[in-house]
């Protein structure tokens, strides 16, 4: 069971490198581009839209929302393109993960911005009462 878990998150990851060279041919419609764009981000983001620290929840953006964003891209993709990609994500996969520090800014700017938000309404709440 141990390796078929294995083989599942490697071959994602490598689907995951194919996406990223996709998404910077100049066949994949526009369309295909942007949402391909915001999956590669999310993926290699340092930082998950749902922490992983969070019991259960946490992993859910790892285990189901990456794989779905994923399918999805690659069915936007002509299969052609997708066929080069894959030799050029093999090589890639050899010397290691980039990493999207932009998406991770926007993630941890959207959790300043839900942070923010709570804490106000907490301040409300707690200043209506006195």
């Amino acid at each position: 069971m141990f390796n078929n878990i294995k083989a599942w998150a490697r071959n994602l990851k490598r689907q995951i490198f194919v996406l990223y060279f996709a998404y910077k041919d100049k066949r994949v419609p526009i369309h295909a581009k942007i949402f391909t764009a915001c999956v590669v981000a999310y993926a290699f983001s340092p930082i998950d839209l749902i922490p992983d620290f969070i019991p259960i929840i946490g992993y859910l953006d790892d285990i189901i929302l990456v794989p779905l964003g994923v399918m999805f891209a690659l069915k936007m993709i002509p299969k052609e393109v997708i066929t080069d990609c894959e030799v050029k994500a093999e090589e890639l996969m050899k010397a290691g993960k980039p990493k999207n520090w932009l998406a991770g800014l926007v993630i941890l700017l959207v959790w300043i911005v839900i942070a923010a938000w709570a804490a106000k309404v907490v301040y409300q709440l707690f200043s209506q009462s006195n």
